[in-house]
């Protein structure tokens, strides 16, 4: 009997020629690792597939910037604009804000009033007579729209306007010339 015993525990107790009587075999695996590599080349794939509009749409722009044309649109008129004054308006779009200061009775300086560091908002200080972003400190000269201090390494964009028949109009963006 104790040898019975012995043979009944050794032994497997299904008629199964494996050592894995134990697991469950049913979906046993929904996503091996051949199928889980499958998975992520045609994610990688799709991925890439779709990025190509947008790299179609950079390249044109980068191969042929001047093409690209701006719609003229009104900001002010010249009468309600006193010097030091500055007006803040939506250019190239409505979501891109901007910042036109008048310097003189004839001069006035446009920019893209988000800072080129982390694009704060970019605010006009009368009294020290400059742009300021406050929240690192930037500085830029309105001039020239290039930073004077702060962490800002790059001019703020600039607008190109026009005076005509008592007002003044945007009329682009001048493209941005790297210094090295």
């Amino acid at each position: 009997m104790h040898e019975e015993e012995k043979k009944t525990k050794s032994t497997v107790p299904y008629d199964e020629d494996n050592y894995t009587h134990n697991i469950r075999k049913d979906n046993e695996r929904k996503l091996d690792r051949r199928s889980f590599l499958k998975t992520m080349v045609g994610a990688a794939g799709v991925f890439a597939v779709s990025t190509l509009p947008w790299g179609t749409i950079a390249a044109k722009h980068l191969i042929n910037p001047s093409k690209r044309t701006y719609p003229v649109s009104k900001i002010a008129d010249l009468d309600l604009m006193k010097v030091g004054d500055a007006v803040e308006f939506a250019y190239p779009g409505e979501h891109d804000s901007a910042l036109l200061v008048c310097l003189s009775d004839n001069e006035f300086k446009a920019y893209h009033n988000a800072c080129t560091h982390l694009k704060c908002p970019v605010f006009w200080s009368k009294e020290k007579e400059e742009l300021v972003c406050p929240c690192h400190h930037g500085l830029f000269d309105v001039r020239t729209g290039k930073p004077t201090a702060g962490p800002p390494k790059r001019p703020l964009p600039e607008i190109e306007l026009s005076v005509e028949k008592g007002s003044v109009y945007a009329t682009g963006v001048k493209k941005y010339e790297a210094q090295l």
